[in-house]
């Protein structure tokens, strides 16, 4: 599914970076702030934090590999239909396409 696919309004590059790294550094600045100041209680909430902000960044990161993936998946689609249609690659110059006709 594309982005022009997608029944709601595509989101502003800005707020995807805001949703992508701000909640995780919010997360990280709360989790030092909360275990530098609140004893050995507030240590191990600390690291709760700090290990929440770890997470979302991860789950991040591991959804944008998935999405290259979707990515590359399309374009290799594309280039099979193109040679479907035209009988060489599109990488291919028009040359090799009479070679084969022959």
């Amino acid at each position: 599914m594309t982005i022009a696919a997608l029944p709601w309004a595509p989101v502003s590059p800005v707020m995807l970076n805001v949703v992508r790294y701000g909640i995780p550094a919010a997360l990280l600045i709360v989790g030092f702030i909360v275990a530098g100041t609140a004893g050995r209680i507030g240590l191990a909430a600390g690291a709760m934090f700090i290990s929440a902000a770890t997470a979302v960044l991860l789950l991040n990161v591991l959804f944008r590999i998935g999405v290259q993936g979707d990515r590359d998946r399309d374009r290799e689609d594309a280039a099979r239909r193109f040679f479907d249609e035209h009988g060489r690659w599109p990488d291919e110059p028009e040359s090799v396409d009479r070679r084969r006709r022959r």
